[in-house]
């Protein structure tokens, strides 16, 4: 598959939803395909909750992109399309949600020790790294 150079930055996201997941996980990528190149998306995997375990199974897979936004606006994107989606900020930090789109992998760069520490992560972002036969780097301070 061929990735557009003149996007500089291509970035692997986390995606999870456990509230009407696989509609919700579509139209997230639907959302990302406007404003991004679009690449890839990961198959979707059923995960069991961590954290709060009082809800429903989560549906995770990984989205790959490129764009030409700088990190903090890209992620600044990401959270806007949740709040456009419904996702409700509440109490509970680990409660169901809507759409929860979490950049993992920015250029050749995981930044997030997410991907170490949560299979519902790994799994998804595995997926793409092999796929598209990515060489990714450990996390690297200021790597944004």
């Amino acid at each position: 598959m061929h990735i557009n150079n003149e996007e500089k930055n291509h970035v692997i996201i986390s995606v999870g939803s456990n509230i009407d997941p696989l509609p919700n996980i579509k139209k997230s990528q639907e959302i990302l395909s406007l404003e991004t190149t679009f690449i890839l998306a990961a198959d979707s995997i059923e995960t069991t909750p961590v954290g709060y375990l009082n809800q429903a199974n989560f549906f995770n897979t990984a989205f790959f992109v490129s764009t030409n936004l700088p990190y903090e606006d890209f992620n600044l994107s990401l959270k806007t399309i949740e709040n456009t989606m419904g996702r409700k900020r509440g109490p509970i930090k680990a409660g169901p949600r809507i759409i929860d789109l979490d950049i993992i992998i920015w250029n050749e760069y995981i930044i997030t020790e997410d991907y170490y520490n949560f299979e519902y992560v790994s799994i998804p972002v595995n997926q793409i790294i092999n796929d598209m036969s990515l060489v990714i780097n450990r996390i690297r301070k200021n790597s944004k």
